[in-house]
């Protein structure tokens, strides 16, 4: 599903024009990059957490040049699903279907 499809789903579901909808669903994900980026999680009961994990300093390799390349530690962006939303996916024993 792209974010047109969503987008789409929630009008018709929710009988809000599409246009409306498409402000909701940009303004959600801009909260989410802007609070993520200022380094705080987010939670949403029932749903979910958006968090920062930490990455470790490491050794990488660049390959073209065959050197040691010294990476920092950094923070990647994840999320990480609520037990609810786990147990209601495993419950319909879901396939992908782009497998």
């Amino acid at each position: 599903m792209r974010k047109a499809d969503l987008i789409n789903q929630i009008s018709e579901n929710t009988g809000v024009p599409k246009v409306d909808v498409l402000i909701t669903v940009e303004n959600l994900l801009k909260v989410v990059k802007q609070t993520m980026g200022e380094g705080e999680n987010i939670y949403i009961r029932g749903f979910g957490s958006f968090i920062l994990k930490k990455r470790a300093a490491k050794i990488g390799r660049n390959i073209k040049k065959n050197v040691a390349v010294h990476i920092p530690e950094h923070y990647v962006p994840a999320f990480k699903p609520s037990k609810e939303f786990l147990l209601e996916i495993r419950e319909k024993n879901i396939i992908p279907k782009n497998e």
